[in-house]
């Protein structure tokens, strides 16, 4: 999996990459991470990489043309052709307008095999950066940052973490939160008491079984109660579905699975 990082301050992505998961899985040539100066694609004496918004109003906007040079450089080619051939990158722009980032979209980004990440700053990015070299605007959530460099490492996590053989036991990528549409049931390890709280005696019991019906039921049990709109979209099957109904965590209704 290869990543290109468009930025203005690359060396933020210093620290985080030379860390945990992503650097192991960089280490074993899993995952390729490249980071680009964007300035470096600011021809002018003083590499000026944003000017004044037209029409007026606060803060500056960053131009197209240097983040355009950077596209071309990366993809080897001009925009928009260099888009346009099969197994293209997908060219992602970090921007708070964006797509709401998600384990669904971590799954195709992954899948695409190279993703490159353009992250903004001040204002925003001129619009014709959209229009000429960016196949998906990106969020990561309701608010707004100072840039894209904190969403761009976000992404990066969420995706190396799907690439083969980058954790041990891929049960952890199967098992997280909203890989299967519920958030993650309760974990617990040593000791078996603390501070006068047991681990449930099923976990204890061998029964694997029980533990995995136990783990399903925790999983409905908290997506119910902190993320209820993810049942919506959830694949339920009638025995998930009798027990939320049961438990008072769901309306009773139509089945989606036998």
């Amino acid at each position: 999996m290869r990543f290109d990082i468009l930025s203005l301050f690359p060396s933020l992505f210093v620290s985080v990459f030379s860390e945990s998961i992503v650097k192991r899985a960089r280490k074993n040539g899993l995952v390729d991470v490249r980071v680009h100066n964007i300035r470096a694609y600011a021809h002018d004496k003083h590499h000026v990489t944003d000017d004044m918004p037209y029409g007026g109003g606060g803060g500056m906007v960053m131009k197209a043309e240097p983040i355009v040079l950077a596209l071309e450089d990366v993809l080897g080619g001009p925009l928009p052709e260099s888009l346009a051939v099969v197994d293209a990158p997908v060219v992602a722009l970090m921007t708070p307008g964006g797509q709401v980032f998600d384990q669904g979209m971590a799954r195709e980004f992954e899948q695409a095999g190279h993703l490159v990440l353009v992250c903004g700053r001040y204002e925003g990015v001129d619009e014709r950066v959209s229009t000429l070299g960016v196949t998906r605007e990106v969020s990561i959530g309701d608010y707004v940052l100072s840039g894209g460099e904190i969403p761009a490492m976000v992404v990066v996590e969420a995706v190396s973490r799907l690439v083969p053989g980058v954790l041990g036991d891929m049960r952890a990528v199967l098992e997280d939160s909203h890989s299967s549409g519920l958030l993650e049931h309760p974990q617990y390890t040593r000791p078996a008491e603390f501070r006068g709280l047991r681990v449930p005696d099923v976990l204890l019991s061998g029964d694997h079984a029980r533990i995995a019906r136990w783990r399903r039921e925790r999983a409905l049990e908290r997506t119910a109660q902190r993320r209820p709109d993810m049942l919506d979209n959830a694949s339920l099957s009638r025995v998930d579905r009798r027990f939320l109904s049961e438990s008072r965590l769901l309306e009773t209704g139509e089945d989606d699975e036998q």
